[in-house]
């Protein structure tokens, strides 16, 4: 938590965005809209969903996508030239059967590298000459394709899993169609209640290889996707080493964004719970109101010894308020390049975005940051109900 509140907004906006296209990339996952190729034979959800998941796995994938984001305010994070990652651009993708990948983004402000294997990610961006990289979570049994030996799913299974997924998401039938010319079926998910600013997320996969093929985040109200990555042309087979090795240059910045270079102290400390002994124990003023733009207080914290956290509604509509001691000397949050905003007297940063809206401020010795997938407006109702 301490690192996060040190490293800059360009880097956090970086890293979590670049996170978002691996998880797209690293599952093959592209966006593209129907064309005029071949599409598969209507089948139900859960057939289609088995037979991907039966599917002879490829040995590897190649393609040429498109990666478009308009989540972020243009021009407010980095300047005029903004990180591929941020404004948006075309490239290549490539990924191997044994986990390893590479997402190779252009622009005019310099080229994006996505380069990961089962244990690291590394993001170099060029536009600022930097490298982020960080470990990733590993699997507690020992191999990582051990789990890829085991059967498909049943189809009761799979009936089980849509039945559970039903309870909170309205979600479509298998839609055939084709994306870059592969036939491919799609599905739609919603929130049915609780689903704050998100429309809708959008998934395709190939009817023959059992490959993804489509991901596209929606705001609600919104016909075009807030993040989309999108192929134009797909093929695949072995993919060499030389293709997914590839390595920064040896004069870049390196930041290393791994859970042990910079831990909390007192991070091992048990959580206090209930707002009087949070109140107590925290050291500095914690404001929790019952409620935020009418949205009831669930929960409320104090985590490490050091950081409060309260919750309040429920599901993706919830609002998140974290409540720090403000630094004595003025060290400069996460948000703190980003535009400002006045709560009745005191200056907030905002970054408002169409899933959501986060907002940072301090006040009589406490640093804030709430945020939640909210209008902005509303973020600004809740942050003034708290200072």
């Amino acid at each position: 938590m301490s690192y996060l509140r040190r490293i800059s907004t360009r880097t956090l906006i970086v890293v979590v965005t670049a996170v978002l296209a691996v998880a797209a990339g690293g599952a093959a996952i592209a966006v593209a809209a129907g064309g005029s190729g071949p599409t598969p034979q209507a089948k139900p959800l859960d057939q289609a969903i088995q037979d991907a998941l039966s599917a002879k796995p490829a040995d590897g994938v190649t393609a040429r996508i498109a990666f478009t984001n308009t989540l972020f305010p243009s021009g407010t994070l980095v300047g005029q030239a903004g990180s591929a990652l941020m404004s948006g651009a075309s490239g290549r993708l490539w990924l191997a059967g044994d986990g390893r990948g590479r997402i190779e983004l252009q622009s005019d402000a310099g080229d994006v590298q996505i380069v990961w294997d089962t244990k690291q990610i590394s993001i170099y961006d060029a536009s600022s000459n930097t490298v982020y990289r960080a470990d990733l979570p590993q699997s507690s049994t020992s191999g990582g394709s051990a789990g890829d030996a085991g059967a498909p799913p049943t189809l009761a299974e799979i009936d089980k899993f849509l039945s559970d997924l039903g309870a909170h998401w309205a979600i479509s039938e298998a839609q055939p169609t084709d994306v870059a010319g592969q036939p491919a079926y799609s599905v739609s998910v919603s929130p049915k209640h609780d689903g704050g600013l998100l429309g809708s997320l959008q998934l395709a996969w190939d009817a023959v290889h059992g490959v993804p093929l489509r991901i596209g985040i929606y705001a609600q109200g919104s016909s075009s996707p807030v993040l989309e990555l999108a192929v134009t042309d797909i093929s695949y087979g072995l993919v060499s080493t030389a293709d997914v090795a590839v390595a920064p240059p040896s004069g870049a910045k390196v930041v290393d964004l791994s859970s042990g270079s910079s831990p909390d102290q007192g991070s091992s400390t048990p959580a206090v719970t209930g707002l009087d002994a949070v109140k107590a124990a925290a050291g500095f003023p914690v404001v929790a109101p019952d409620s935020l733009v009418g949205l009831p207080r669930k929960d409320v914290r104090l985590i490490g010894g050091k950081t409060v956290i309260a919750l309040y509604g429920q599901g993706l509509g919830g609002i998140v308020l974290v409540e720090r001691k403000a630094e004595a000397s003025a060290t400069a949050g996460m948000l703190s390049s980003l535009p400002t905003v006045s709560l009745d007297g005191l200056s907030a940063h905002e970054l408002a975005t169409p899933l959501g809206t986060a907002l940072e401020w301090q006040s009589a010795g406490t640093s804030y940051v709430l945020a939640g997938s909210l209008p902005s407006a509303a973020a600004e109702s809740a942050a003034r109900a708290v200072k």
